[in-house]
């Protein structure tokens, strides 16, 4: 299901909303106080990720040097029971170099499932670097 994104303002039924989105937690009632509310939050949101982006800029050249170290559990052939995604990276290097980045920044095509090296590249704006992850059988 696919209504909108984070701090996106819809329309929709009055049932739906009663019944699904507004029990789960997933949206809110748009009056004149939660529209203030969301604009707050929202700025600050904005803010908070532009201080990780350049803060992650300043760093972007350590990134090449880092190398992450994962143990997962393997078949006999390599092969990961479950694959590294995005956020199991992010929470590697956040608990390895305590870098904070989003997962946007992260460019991987396609989950990891193999045990071996693995070059993974990070892009901020027009900058780019390499960090490598180890993976090997736990």
């Amino acid at each position: 299901m696919k209504l909108g994104k984070k701090y996106d303002v819809k329309t929709v039924a009055d049932g739906f909303a009663i019944n699904s989105l507004i029990p789960r937690g997933l949206a809110e009632i748009a009056t004149e106080k939660s529209m203030k509310r969301l604009e707050l939050v929202k700025a600050q949101d904005v803010t908070e990720k532009k201080i990780r982006e350049d803060l992650l800029l300043k760093n972007l050249n350590d990134l090449n040097t880092v190398v992450i170290e994962i143990k997962e559990k393997v078949n006999e052939k390599g092969h990961l029971f479950a694959g590294i995604h995005k956020p199991e990276l992010i929470a590697e290097i956040k608990k390895q170099t305590r870098l904070d980045m989003d997962e946007e920044h992260i460019v991987l095509e396609k989950p990891i499932k193999e045990v071996g090296d693995h070059m993974i590249d990070v892009k901020v704006g027009d900058k780019s670097a390499q960090f490598k992850v180890t993976v090997s059988a736990a």
